[in-house]
């Protein structure tokens, strides 16, 4: 992937690319700057550089100017003492709530292109500001600050005075209602009487159903009924069902199972809001709905989100992304929906740049298509530099 020589030549370029730019545009600096604490990671540099704290909006135009740093983070948190040495002397004042979403949370994000990823993190995200954050808990689009990362995702801030003073368990929360942990099957449906018998002059129930909540309830009832009509159309409409259901974690003889219970009858009765006792069908459509509609904020089960770390660094609005190269972008939620991140983030210029290309690439970029082989290629900087910095390519 180049030798020593390139790949040091190759980080000057970077580093050279982002001072030039900084140079002539100064980050936008986020409100109460001077109770933040700032973070830097350096071209060429070992570690993060922080406890930094500034007074003036000119030292930290100064910093960018003179160090050009690869990535600049600073607190969602307010401090006293910003740039104390030890957290506890910073004396924590409140935080932002912070929702970061990432492409790496995506279910088979490993299968996914760079270009793909971002398609489908910003579905994850219009989905998280608008059913849960706009929706679900009614905050108002004046506290929100939504921006692309610069790299593989999203942030979302909310600054409502209500919840800067949340603790880690608070915010935790908040977090496990938007990803559904926990959610019992018992608070979404309940069983209803499907006829009845008389026996010894007394009534009983001779059968029983799962009824659903209907698709217009607020919160969770509707959001799953609305995503189990939306599985079962999906499932029905696909030329090979056992193959739909398999994408959702299915076994193959599950799914066998679960395309001959799914008949017309049957179906027709669930999109009614009756969902059967079927074992199958049960388990199955409430942990998929659960798994569409909910929204990922981190990679696992053991990653903490970084909604409930309540002194999380998070990357700079309007600095560079050091990967990638393109800009930290805030964007209005009535822009979300149109936002390309490939074409309204970049920032670097256009002048060519000659490139050694380690795989093949294909890509829209600032609304030009490249087909590019491996070997020697003439781009612009722009996409010299995102390649460059995703180590799929050199200078030569």
């Amino acid at each position: 992937m180049g030798d020593e020589n390139s790949i040091q030549r190759s980080i000057e370029f970077l580093k050279n690319s982002f001072q030039t730019y900084y140079a002539s545009n100064k980050v936008v600096l986020p409100d109460r700057f001077g109770r933040r604490e700032f973070a830097f990671i350096l071209f060429g540099g070992k570690g993060m550089v922080r406890h930094l704290g500034f007074e003036k909006r000119e030292m930290i135009w100064n910093f960018f100017t003179e160090r050009a740093p690869q990535h600049a983070y600073y607190s969602s948190a307010y401090y006293q003492h910003p740039d104390a040495a030890k957290m506890t002397d910073k004396i924590w004042m409140g935080a932002e709530l912070i929702f970061d979403l990432d492409s790496d949370h995506l279910p088979n994000a490993e299968k996914m292109g760079y270009v793909e990823s971002l398609i489908e993190v910003k579905k994850e995200f219009i989905k998280l500001i608008d059913e849960f954050l706009l929706g679900d808990f009614g905050f108002k689009e004046k506290h929100m600050e939504l921006y692309f990362s610069g790299g593989r995702g999203y942030h979302c801030h909310v600054k409502d005075t209500a919840i800067l003073d949340l603790d880690s368990n608070e915010r935790r929360e908040i977090v496990d209602y938007i990803t559904g942990r926990d959610l019992q099957d018992s608070i979404i449906f309940h069983e209803q009487a499907t006829g009845r018998k008389s026996y010894g002059g007394h009534s009983f129930a001779s059968g029983k159903s799962l009824k659903m909540p209907t698709p217009d309830q607020d919160g969770w009832k509707g959001r799953i009924s609305r995503g189990i009509i939306e599985l079962v159309n999906e499932i029905k409409k696909s030329d090979n069902p056992e193959k739909k259901l398999e994408e959702y974690g299915v076994n193959a003889r599950d799914a066998e199972r679960l395309v001959q219970d799914l008949s017309e009858e049957r179906v027709q009765r669930i999109k009614d809001g009756m969902l059967d006792q079927s074992k199958t069908i049960r388990k199955f459509f409430l942990n998929s709905a659960l798994r569409k509609t909910a929204v990922s904020l981190s990679a696992g089960e053991t990653d903490e989100p970084v909604t409930c770390d309540v002194k999380r660094l998070i990357r700079l609005p309007s600095s560079l992304h050091g990967k990638t190269g393109l800009k930290v972008v805030k964007i209005d939620v009535d822009d979300l929906k149109d936002f390309d991140p490939l074409r309204d983030a970049v920032v670097l210029p256009e002048d060519p740049v000659q490139i050694n290309v380690h795989r093949e690439v294909n890509m829209d970029m600032n609304n030009q298509n490249y087909h590019l082989g491996e070997g020697k290629q003439e781009v612009p900087t722009y996409l010299a530099v995102l390649l460059i910095g995703r180590k799929e390519a050199t200078l030569v």
